[in-house]
């Protein structure tokens, strides 16, 4: 990762790097483009969500950058793939229960974890999911078709019953993980920021539902009520800026979407702060580090507007991880070269990359 210098040319080697020679296709080859099995984004049958989403926002990432038509049809095809791997039981026999041809997401997607049972088995996570959503609705947006972001809201809606649940109190909860075929709940703790990430995301795909048709019923609105209520638990105190490099990132991306919104405003600061005191610190060694997880602060700090001491930190730390390329071996590598790619250059995971325009 080292070399050459320019961020382009990084971004794309690391792609390259996950994905093989895509730079070489043309837009017709694209269409048909199947991603490597081996070693691919990692996972099961070499899919892995969290990694194959940073890939498909990286594509769009290209496409805007370069005005490569075949960049657009490559995030076609990885969508593509992931939905018929991800989207079907482990065998590949047949779909997720709940899913049909016409609607290949009602049985939501499997995580690609390696193992299928197990403490750290496969699964569906409800902020893989989300994620998996924006690039959806990136794609929906970078190609001007209301399709994809269909497909996004038609995930959206299928998971909500299955990770979100009121007890006999009438208090709602969130559940972190559950099962392949969201039978049960695996983890029944709530992820962090996931309400507040399920709030911001479905907001996004109701707002570019409206933009491709403003004559339709608002879509997601039950649900949306539904975060808000959970956002608001305790009058919003469980929203805090987290110690954990990963998920201090992907909140400041998260605000950095709802940028203007009280809640969102005062987190981003707080993450800020964090971030700059992360930023500071001695990590250590690299071998008891997981560059994964501190790209991911490099990305939302960048996303939010990251400046002086934050700025400067965040090039150092990426700089770091440079030297040290030969350390992102064994089954993280994938996550952390598409997840280093996005930190040198956030592109369409910035809410003005693509903006909404009639």
């Amino acid at each position: 990762m080292a070399t050459p210098d320019e961020p382009i040319s990084r971004f794309k080697k690391s792609m390259q790097d996950v994905y093989g020679p895509i730079d070489d296709l043309t837009a017709e080859k694209a269409k048909t483009w199947d991603p490597p099995s081996s070693p691919g984004a990692g996972g099961h049958r070499g899919r892995y969500l969290w990694t194959d989403a940073f890939g498909v926002v990286n594509l769009i990432t290209l496409y805007k950058e370069t005005s490569d038509p075949s960049c657009l049809e490559l995030a076609k095809s990885l969508v593509r793939t992931v939905h018929d791997v991800l989207g079907r039981t482990r065998d590949g026999t047949a779909r997720l229960p709940g899913a049909t041809d016409s609607a290949p997401l009602k049985g939501g997607l499997r995580i690609g974890k390696l193992d299928e049972g197990g403490r750290d088995g496969d699964g569906q996570y409800h902020h893989y999911l989300t994620l998996w959503m924006f690039a959806l609705n990136r794609l929906s947006v970078a190609a001007g078709d209301r399709g994809y972001n269909d497909l996004a809201v038609q995930l959206a809606a299928a998971i909500h019953p299955h990770f979100v649940h009121r007890s006999s109190s009438g208090r709602l909860s969130l559940v972190w993980k559950i099962s392949m075929d969201m039978r049960l709940a695996l983890v029944p703790s709530e992820g962090h920021l996931d309400g507040a990430t399920g709030y911001v995301i479905y907001g996004l795909l109701q707002r570019t539902a409206a933009h491709f048709d403003s004559s339709s019923p608002r879509v997601l609105e039950a649900e949306l009520k539904d975060y808000s209520e959970i956002m608001g638990r305790e009058g919003g105190r469980g929203l805090t800026a987290s110690t954990d490099s990963l998920d201090l990132g992907m909140g400041l991306w998260m605000c950095h979407l709802a940028r203007g919104e009280p809640w969102a405003d005062r987190l981003g600061a707080e993450s800020m702060y964090m971030a700059l005191k992360a930023l500071g610190r001695d990590r250590g060694p690299p071998s008891r580090r997981l560059a994964f997880r501190e790209f991911g602060l490099c990305l939302g700090a960048r996303c939010y507007g990251a400046e002086g001491l934050v700025a400067q930190g965040v090039d150092e730390l990426v700089r770091f991880w440079e030297e040290y390329e030969d350390e992102l071996d064994g089954d993280l590598r994938p996550i952390s070269l598409v997840m280093y790619a996005a930190a040198i250059m956030p592109g369409a995971f910035r809410k003005e990359y693509l903006p909404l325009t009639k």
